[in-house]
């Protein structure tokens, strides 16, 4: 049975997994995931994604990126921005949930969900938010987990592939 292992990462681990966050984020796109990139989409773009964006979060302590270790190896990653508005201390939003094409459907989007739950309620959030592309895979998923849809936005964003506007659902789950 493989070894799955949870981290989170302060900025010096995240940084040393750099290459492997880039490959994750690149695999993904290039698998159709729509997580705010477009084709044609770089190893370069990636890592600079983490590097520019995610790294400052996280060194600032407003965000927590998590990283899945299927035998040792970055299977996926999943990230807690907590970085809201002085009247929003209660909430924060899940984003960037990754799991390597290569790895799915071995629960590791659960597992890295149920650690961004725990994550939240260690830093007194009672409130997680989340938009993603309505009609695709991770929405059943979201559901099964107990996230409540919101709303949908017609034509929030092009696809992965840049050829036409689809829906994001807004969802959200009380702690």
């Amino acid at each position: 049975m493989p070894q799955l292992d949870i981290l989170a990462l302060d900025a010096e681990p995240a940084s040393a997994l750099l290459p492997e966050l880039a490959e994750l984020l690149h695999a993904c796109v290039h698998d159709g995931a729509s997580i705010h990139f477009v084709l044609p989409f770089s190893v370069e773009q990636a890592a600079a994604f983490w590097r520019d964006k995610t790294l400052p979060g996280v060194a600032g302590g407003g965000r927590v990126l998590l990283a899945a270790l299927l035998d040792g190896r970055l299977a996926g990653s999943a990230q807690l921005d907590c970085d809201t508005p002085p009247n929003q201390p209660h909430r924060a939003e899940v984003c960037k949930l990754l799991v390597h094409p290569d790895c799915r459907r071995q629960g590791i989007a659960r597992a890295l969900m149920a650690e961004l739950e725990n994550q939240a309620r260690r830093r007194g959030r009672s409130l997680l938010t989340l938009d993603t592309a309505s009609g695709d895979k991770a929405e059943p998923l979201y559901r099964s987990l107990g996230y409540q849809e919101a709303g949908r936005i017609p034509g929030y964003a092009w696809d992965g592939r840049g050829e036409k506007l689809q829906a994001t659902t807004l969802m959200y789950k009380t702690l």
